[in-house]
Formats: C-alpha cells, structure tokens, sequence
C-alpha cells in the first residue's frame, strides 16, 4: 500500500474528538452548564481543536466557557460514541466521536464564586445531585457523567467506555451508584456522646477491616449507601453498642469488636422533636454468608472501601470532614493502616480480604 493511499485508508475513519470535566462541589454535587443552544444540561466541554490535546482542549474549553483555569491532569472516563449513540440529523454526517472526560476537582466557595459563564454561549452553572443528572443531560450525556462519577470514586483509572457504558463494570457500576439521590446528613460534627435527655435515633458503625478499610452497604438496585447499624430498639436496654452490635449482624451477616464512641450528630425528625444519631467504631472479627436483613428484607451489596470512599457515596457536606478525621484517629488507636484508594471490593460470603 502506498502512503497515500494508507492515508486515505486512515482519513476515511476519522472520528471527532472532544473533552469534558466532571467538577463537584463539597457536598458531592457536579456541575452542570445551562446553554441556549440545547435543551438539555452539559459537562463544561467541547470539540479539540486541529492538534490539541484533549487536556489542553478541556482545559481551553473550561477557561472559556467558566473564566477559570484550572490545571487538568488526571482523566476519568474514554467514550467511543457511535453513530447509533448520539442523535444527529443526517446533515451533519456524523461519525462517530471519542470523548475524553476529565477530573476538575472538588470546588469550594471562593471557585465557585469566581465563575464567569461565557455571555452569549452559557446562560448559567448549576451544581446537581448525580441522580438527577438522566432528567437534566441527553442520555449519553448522561450515562458519561455518572460513569466518569464513579470512575472518580472507585480509583481504579479512567473508565474505558462504549456510549457511554463501560467495558469492564466496577461495583460501583453493576449496583447503579448515583442513579438514587444520595442520603443527605447536613448536620454539625460533636465528639462524644449525645446529651443527657437528647433521645438518639440511630447507631452507625465504621466496621474496619484489617487493611484499614471500612463495610459498607449498598443497596443492589440503585447503589445508595448506608453504614451498619440503626434504630434502637428495646431489646438492646438503651446500650448503642449493643445497638450496633445487633444491626452489623442482622444486615450484614458481621460480627465486631466492642464498639468504641467517635461522637454524634444533633437532628430534628419531623414530628419527633431534636434528636441525635450516634456513629461509634469497631473492629469485624467475622463476616458470614449475606442474607435478608429481617427489618426490611433487604439484602444489601456488602463492600469495603476506604473511609474517603464512603464519604463520597453520601451528600454530608463539609461536616464529613470532621467525622472523617474522628474516624482515622479512632482508626490510628486501633493500629491499623490507613488504606489507599483502591476500586471497592465486595465481600465474599465466606469472609473479607
């Protein structure tokens, strides 16, 4: 074959090429754009220009359509989009297209404030719960979001995606993480226990693994996050430990240290007056065949991962982070290691790595 003709072989399937950022605030809500050209939301993004990069053409992209420049290093999600996946009218021939998503990062106040959308090109920024992202984005636009989402969650590399799908499923994807909004926990961090006459709601454990990981409990349809534990109930004669004791057996088929005290959070249910909700620490010792939990009859999807991971899996805001830092002192006490971020890993029904 002749170069020219090799090149011509080549030029015939060309595809369009492209990039976006995925961007959250700190409460875990990603950003999305409002255009006058579309009626449905984007991802800060768009076409590469002739031998740009596709980190140099998001981050052009982000700094024309957001005024800010933010550096770009570290991609989540490469979508191959056919012919079949994106809608177009036959006039404009397309394709087919690779999209390249890349993480902006987690954007405090002062950036988000900072934002000056393009006049004429972007009407306004939103930031959204990622479940609402299938109502808000077309659907492929969509599907890339959550994907590269929970690519960014997970910390196993970039997503390696087909409209939208990817190639090889995480846990995160099989169990549709962020497709439910997340539980939302707004409320001021306090260490120790709750008040004297403060009646406390709910009993929460951070259930550590040996390698410094944490159980956690996602439910099969939906992927929505919960730690061990609950209500208490008469049974447990007021005692939170034996509270949390119960429920880590009862919906997750595992056995734990004597729990140990991180602190609480003061609440306000509806009807109910002020309350508190208790989290406490704990050592699993055993893990057993997963099974119903008898309260719901609920099976959960039982997972470890690091104590970042699970805070990203719930809309707590800013006061995560003082639970966060409880949990790794109790974590350090207890002399165990601090875990890198590794892809979540389901529990096997004859024990945990």
């Amino acid at each position: 074959m002749t170069d020219e003709a090799y090149g011509a072989l080549r030029a015939s399937h060309a595809l369009w090429a492209g990039a976006s950022v995925l961007i959250t605030d700190q409460y875990g809500r990603v950003l999305v754009q409002r255009v006058g050209y579309r009626p449905t939301r984007l991802l800060p993004g768009g076409a590469l220009d002739p031998g740009e990069s596709p980190a140099q053409g998001a981050a052009r992209e982000l700094k024309e359509e957001l005024g800010l420049s933010v550096p770009l290093t570290r991609g989540l999600a490469v979508d191959w989009v056919s012919t079949a996946g994106r809608r177009a009218s036959a006039a404009v021939g397309f394709p087919g297209e690779l999209l390249h998503v890349f993480d902006g990062g987690v954007w405090g106040e002062d950036r988000i404030a900072s934002i000056r959308p393009a006049p004429g090109e972007i009407e306004g920024v939103d930031f959204v719960e990622p479940a609402d992202l299938p109502a808000l984005m077309s659907p492929d636009d969509a599907r890339r979001a959550l994907s590269a989402l929970r690519a960014r969650v997970n910390g196993g590399g970039p997503a390696i995606l087909e409209d939208g799908r990817p190639l090889s499923p995480t846990l995160l994807d099989g169990v549709n993480a962020f497709t439910r909004d997340r539980a939302v926990h707004h409320w001021p961090w306090h260490e120790g226990p709750a008040p004297a006459g403060l009646p406390v709601r709910q009993s929460w454990g951070w259930l550590f693994a040996p390698d410094g990981r944490v159980l956690v409990l996602l439910d099969p349809a939906n992927g929505a996050a919960c730690l061990p534990g609950g209500t208490p109930e008469p049974e447990d004669d007021q005692d939170l430990a034996t509270t949390l004791i119960r429920e880590a057996l009862e919906e997750a088929s595992a056995r734990i240290s004597p729990p140990v005290l991180l602190g609480h959070l003061p609440d306000r249910e509806r009807g109910a007056g002020p309350c508190a909700r208790v989290r406490m620490a704990a050592v699993l010792t055993d893990v057993g065949p997963s099974r119903p939990d008898p309260a719901t009859g609920q099976t959960y999807v039982r997972a470890l991962a690091t104590p970042e991971q699970v805070i990203e899996l719930f809309n707590w805001g800013p006061g995560g982070a003082a639970q966060l830092n409880a949990v790794h002192r109790e974590r350090t006490r207890l002399g165990l290691p601090r875990a890198p971020r590794l892809p979540l890993i389901p529990v096997a029904d004859d024990g945990f790595a």
